[in-house]
């Protein structure tokens, strides 16, 4: 019944007018830059990041969540008409979509696509409403060593869901927490790593980091490597909305793909594509009609987005509850409180219940509002996936540094800008994944802090670090993230696309 209470405190906060513009601009901000070919949710998020600095805390974080639900639809118009899934996760859409769109049937593969993120979205907001106290009880009784334990899970959980090695998520998180050492030592006052430079002392903006590797980043990438192949968009034909056929063979794969993406995305070794491939995997096994998969079937679009939007409302559990980000996305997210001086965790539900419920509630709205917007817009979001790649990489470019330059106007923080971008540009030249680096950043000064108070307490014993059940817990299952999606990666992923090469045989 608490819930249910807090839950309607919410949507009175997220109803008041000035919140639901913000959610407005969000989401529709959130789904014109996430519909641009090659831009997935991580990168909108990245790069409308400095649009919500000079808001409250609320409307920004509303704004924020509508940014995310936005960026996520979004991209499955990306992935349908284009071929070009802004990330791993709408790998399956693609393949699927486009073969619909190809043979004319472009509308209904849109269709399905919103309508089963939106009942995706749904539940698994009512899901992380529910679930949400349950968590933050427990985590309230953590101490020094259990959170310190938390931070490790979190560390782990990054460096294995990202890239394809987890000794290059190990590296690029030994990079975010060299760069978390520098600034002022909060315990002694003594300056770490400055070397000398006044700007240095307060450490590095978390805000310029993320837009600097996710966007700047992104840019070069893009730049460096022209493409010979031409990227041709696939017209709508015929009607958007979907017949009564695709209607009943849409709504099982929708609730199963729920089924299937909540918990994955919930768990702190959880990851968006593995929810997308399961799901895929499943309907080809349920369908009654298996000849039609690898050349358009309706069903592997709507199982795989609806389980790639329940699984990123799912990501949502393990940051707000407990302050994990699981994807880069969440990791995004992440930045966006420590610009407010906000850190999800348990304590957060307690000293600012009215922001986080009225966030979840805000969802629900964001949901609402962009299943509205995606079906009847389809044309004008047709029409932006026509913008050049050179004007589009221009323009994010220009946008991220008009956007550090209003957050913070230094001309210190735009070389810190252009320094990050180039290491952003050689990380992903060399494979190397960029969330774990903000992850570490962020999470690897509270992890130090923690582990110096937990050590102080038990007057420098190491073993304090295993001394509760909830800290054991939580080493082993920090164990488990590093094996976790190595075992479900290879298992779903290699068997689709060995299913997906006999097609093509």
């Amino acid at each position: 019944m608490d819930t249910f209470a807090l839950l309607a405190q919410g949507l009175l906060t997220a109803l008041e007018p000035i919140n639901l513009f913000y959610a407005l601009v969000g989401v529709t901000l959130g789904t014109a830059v996430g519909v641009l070919p090659g831009i997935g949710p991580a990168l909108t998020v990245a790069l409308l990041l400095p649009v919500t600095y000079k808001l409250d805390p609320a409307g920004s974080l509303i704004m924020f969540a509508g940014i995310y639900y936005g960026g996520m639809y979004g991209g499955s118009t990306t992935s349908i008409l284009l071929n070009t899934p802004g990330e791993s996760a709408s790998i399956v859409t693609a393949l699927e979509g486009n073969k619909m769109a190809r043979a004319g049937r472009g509308g209904p593969a849109l269709a399905t696509a919103a309508i089963g993120s939106f009942i995706a979205g749904l539940i698994a907001t009512l899901g992380l409403a529910f679930i949400a106290p349950w968590i933050v009880s427990i985590a309230l009784s953590f101490g020094p060593a259990e959170y310190f334990a938390l931070m490790v899970l979190a560390f782990m959980t990054v460096s294995a869901a990202f890239g394809d090695s987890a000794l290059r998520g190990l590296t690029a998180l030994a990079i975010g927490l060299t760069l978390g050492l520098i600034g002022i030592d909060l315990q002694t006052g003594q300056a770490r790593l400055a070397f000398g430079i006044p700007d240095l002392l307060d450490g590095i903006e978390v805000t310029t980091l993320a837009v600097a590797l996710f966007a700047v980043g992104e840019a070069l990438s893009v730049a460096a490597t022209k493409s010979a192949r031409e990227q041709k968009i696939e017209p709508v034909k015929g009607s958007v909305w979907m017949n009564r056929e695709d209607w009943a063979r849409s709504w099982k794969p929708w609730l199963r793909g729920t089924a299937i993406g909540f918990p994955i995305g919930a768990m702190p070794a959880g990851g968006a594509e593995i929810g997308t491939f399961l799901s895929y995997s499943v309907e080809k096994q349920l369908t009654t009609k298996p000849e039609e998969f690898g050349h358009g079937a309706i069903e592997g679009v709507a199982g795989p987005e609806a389980a790639n939007n329940a699984s990123a409302a799912g990501t949502l559990v393990p940051l707000l509850t407990l302050g994990l980000p699981t994807t880069a996305t969440a990791a995004i997210m992440l930045a966006g409180f420590q610009q407010f001086g906000l850190q999800p965790g348990p304590l957060l539900f307690a000293n600012n219940p009215q922001l986080v419920w009225g966030l979840i509630a805000s969802l629900l709205v964001a949901n609402f509002m962009l299943v509205v917007l995606n079906l009847p817009l389809i044309g004008l979001w047709v029409r932006l996936l026509s913008i050049p790649t050179h004007w589009l990489y221009a323009g994010i470019l220009m946008f991220a540094t008009l956007g550090t330059i209003g957050a913070n106007p230094s001309s210190f923080e735009l070389g810190m800008l252009l320094a990050f971008g180039l290491m952003g540009y050689g990380l992903r030249r060399f494979g190397y994944p960029i969330a774990p680096v903000v992850v570490g950043l962020i999470l690897g000064p509270m992890a130090e802090q923690q582990l110096r108070r937990a050590l102080a307490i038990s007057q420098g014993d190491p073993t304090v670090l295993v001394g509760s059940p909830i800290a054991i817990v939580l080493l082993l299952l920090a164990v488990t993230a590093v094996v976790l999606p190595m075992i479900l990666r290879a298992r779903g992923q290699g068997k689709v696309l060995a299913q997906l090469a006999g097609d093509e045989d």
